[in-house]
């Protein structure tokens, strides 16, 4: 298909919030050259979607978790890198407590003559199209932005998250494998290491085969023991994508491996703390089964690390409610 002009499309937090804006950067691929300016945290995932022409990376210190302080010669080497991209437009995508307006400024001063955001503060002339806030699902909301631009999802495309075709992994896993995976970026977002055990024991017990996904930083040992396969550090993202999509299930908290495993379409059990809403950040247009007490006192905090003693609301998900999970999800695909 031919394309014309050039957009940028900006979202600058984690691999899941990319992945995430995946309908909304097809929906501007069916008509632009797609420059994806994201944080070093998603530039893996952002590889992996389909329609991102160019990539660029930025550690973006009003939005990471553990900034760096701003300083003036990588700024400059942001606005220059933008300004080499020559976007036609640009849609800054954020989640609903993030401001777009500090970047707006900056693709303002490389150039960019067109700028679509969500805002609810004053944008004077650092945006054209400023968009009001609204609740609905991180990709519907990201698409909302994009059709202020004038881009939509080409014929045929429903708007479902989607990664490029992930290699084969069966050297490694095979097929129908239950994956259970025990971390987080935030760990409010993950249950303890030794509920995640518990799950691992309670599904190798009840006849599945299961396989432990993770970082090199994270407890995959401790939770896989000696009746899991332990693929901690293994893989690469596009690995991982592989072994989920050949996966039965997948246990995991709100994370990026949440949104890659709806990506590819495997059921997800969703152990999903609501220090964030489920309504925005749950498995998105996939089945799914949403576990954990939705009311607990983190509710809406946005907490990194749990606040409540305990941390309740993902501790006291039982293995009873883990296994029938899986199991009605490995019944419905069969």
């Amino acid at each position: 298909m031919e394309k014309h002009g050039r957009a940028l499309v900006v979202r600058l937090d984690s691999a899941g919030d990319v992945l995430l804006a995946g309908p909304a950067v097809r929906a501007v691929a069916a008509t632009a050259h797609v420059t994806l300016l994201c944080g070093p945290a998603g530039e893996h995932a952002g590889r992996l979607l389909p329609g991102v022409d160019d990539l660029l990376g930025w550690l973006c210190p009003w939005i990471v978790a553990d900034p760096p302080p701003v300083a003036g010669p990588e700024v400059t080497a942001l606005v220059d890198a933008v300004r080499a991209a020559r976007p036609d437009v640009a849609l800054i995508l954020t989640s609903f407590h993030q401001s777009p307006l500090p970047l707006a400024l900056l693709l303002r001063l490389a150039g960019v003559p067109e700028i679509a955001a969500i805002s609810v503060d004053y944008p004077g002339s650092l945006l054209d199209h400023r968009l009001p806030d609204v609740d609905l699902p991180e990709p519907e909301r990201a698409l909302t932005v994009a059709g202020a631009a004038g881009f939509s999802l080409p014929a045929g495309d429903t708007g479902e998250l989607r990664v490029r075709t992930p290699p084969d992994v069966s050297h490694l896993v095979g097929h129908g494998h239950v994956v259970v995976h025990p971390g987080a970026t935030a760990p409010a977002r993950a249950p303890s290491p030794h509920r995640s055990r518990a799950f691992v024991d309670a599904l190798v017990e009840h006849g599945h085969r299961v396989v432990v996904t993770g970082g090199e930083s994270e407890p995959t040992a401790e939770v896989a023991g000696t009746r899991a396969l332990d693929l901690g550090g293994r893989t690469t993202f596009a690995e991982l994508a592989g072994v989920l999509a050949t996966a039965q299930a997948v246990v995991v908290g709100n994370t990026a491996t949440a949104h890659l495993a709806a990506a590819v379409g495997t059921p997800v059990v969703s152990l999903f703390a609501p220090v964030v809403p489920a309504g925005r950040w749950a498995p998105y247009r996939v089945p799914h089964v949403l576990l954990g007490d939705q009311d607990a006192p983190c509710a809406g905090s946005r907490a990194r690390v749990c606040p409540v003693p305990g941390h309740p609301c993902l501790d006291r998900v039982s293995t009873t409610q883990v296994l029938a999970a899986v199991d009605s999800m490995a019944r419905a695909a069969a």
